[in-house]
């Protein structure tokens, strides 16, 4: 098995917003190098990727993309984020277990455009995902900073 996903760099971000233009899913995993937690959850997450062809996977080490994270505050690791086009269906820290992100991928998935446009204004914390962690955003910020 080969990894088809991105570790997103400064080189390969216009990669990611094309993802984001073809309005497919992009699940990201934040992580960072020196946590053991993220080095052997990375065999997960491309495995992961393996599973959901249909998706878009990128691995971003927070402390390597210190400019394209920003504000996000990762308070714990591996912290996913979901997004379907412009909109951010899920960010959180998820126990390292690939059938849980199995699961959670594949319940954000059902969702349809009209779902996921009402859940990312549904309550504050979606709202902050939407204007604090949007991929669209971030890489919007990262190319004026």
């Amino acid at each position: 098995m080969s990894w088809t996903g991105l570790t997103l760099d400064h080189d390969n971000r216009a990669q990611l917003a094309q993802w984001l233009d073809d309005d497919t899913w992009v699940i990201a995993c934040l992580c960072a190098a020196w946590c053991g937690t993220c080095g052997s959850y990375r065999t997960s997450f491309e495995q992961l990727a393996a599973l959901h062809p249909d998706k878009r996977f990128v691995w971003i080490d927070i402390e390597d993309q210190a400019d394209f994270i920003g504000e996000i505050d990762v308070e714990n690791f591996p912290t996913l984020l979901m997004q379907r086009g412009g909109h951010v269906a899920f960010f959180g820290t998820v126990l390292p277990d690939m059938k849980i992100a199995d699961r959670l991928i594949d319940a954000q998935a059902e969702k349809s455009g009209q779902q996921l446009e009402a859940e990312s204004g549904s309550s504050q914390e979606r709202r902050e995902w939407q204007r604090l962690c949007n991929l669209r955003v971030l890489l919007d910020n990262a190319d004026t900073a």
